[in-house]
């Protein structure tokens, strides 16, 4: 495991002695006794074997919509560059997966258990390395948080003892009954809480794994400009609060503290899709 993490710092060029750094704002930026809030406890008796699997059939409902672009080496980088991130957060052993989906819509879409995806109109958008850890550290952090389990039990879409899904758990149909639509829980609006927690730990993980930690401050400045009125944002700006929000509540939260971490953009390995959006 050390000998993987050691090749994978010289393959991303990261700064080592920064994530040793980071690790007290870390406690400091998202509060509370890390421990406590560990991505390994249950959330009201939903365990990791559960999370998974509802995670497994809301990625596929997903899919089902939107497959993943046709592009191998797209997907490879993705992932490389999402489970690296995601090494840095309180659920490093967690089987991650990323993927760009077929979609010019510009958006994002995490699910529990680790799936996390980007659409193509959003990636297409980003300029560096970094971004892209900013955003996939933003969707990371919704999984670490279980921000879309808490909306599942709020609905009532999970038993809170668990014991309904535990006797469901491998049995995939009666775990799309649960669920509903993937692409419904997607769309359903966290609360904005959850996305100002999201968007620090987004700050904190792309700095840990030694990139810039403003790249998703980059993209919500990039993505502010854009019309609300413009169908490719129409689902982002509903489901989260304006870009210009969250750039003020990041502000307000973390002020100077990362403006002496001299992370890497790293623009020039930044893997861009080739050809014109479909």
């Amino acid at each position: 495991m050390k000998r993987t993490l050691f090749l994978l710092m010289l393959m991303l060029c990261v700064l080592p002695a920064q994530a040793f750094n980071l690790g007290k704002e870390l406690q400091k930026q998202l509060g509370g006794d890390a421990q406590k809030q560990q991505g390994g406890l249950s959330l009201g008796g939903t365990s990791e074997q559960e999370e998974v699997a509802i995670g497994r059939q809301i990625a596929g409902n997903i899919l089902g919509a939107s497959p993943l672009v046709q592009d191998d080496k797209l997907q490879q980088y993705v992932n490389r560059i999402g489970r690296w991130v995601a090494s840095q957060s309180e659920r490093p052993d967690l089987d991650w997966h990323f993927g760009v989906i077929a979609s010019n819509d510009i958006n994002a879409f995490a699910a529990p258990g680790g799936y996390v995806f980007v659409t193509q109109g959003l990636y297409r958008q980003l300029a560096s390395e970094a971004e892209l850890a900013g955003v996939l550290g933003h969707e990371i952090g919704h999984v670490i948080r279980k921000h879309q389990l808490k909306i599942l039990q709020q609905s009532k879409l999970i038993d809170l003892g668990g014991k309904l899904l535990s006797k469901q758990v491998g049995d995939n149909a009666s775990v799309q009954k649960l669920i509903g639509s993937g692409a419904e829980i997607s769309a359903r609006a966290l609360d904005k809480n959850a996305e100002f927690e999201a968007d620090r730990i987004a700050v904190v993980l792309a700095g840990r794994a030694g990139y810039d930690p403003y790249g998703l401050v980059s993209v919500l400045q990039d993505i502010a400009q854009v019309s609300k009125d413009e169908g490719s944002v129409a689902l982002l700006f509903k489901t989260h609060p304006h870009p210009n929000e969250r750039l003020e509540q990041l502000g307000l939260a973390i002020g100077e503290r990362f403006d002496r971490i001299q992370g890497k953009t790293v623009a020039q390995r930044f893997y861009r899709i080739k050809g014109k959006p479909n």
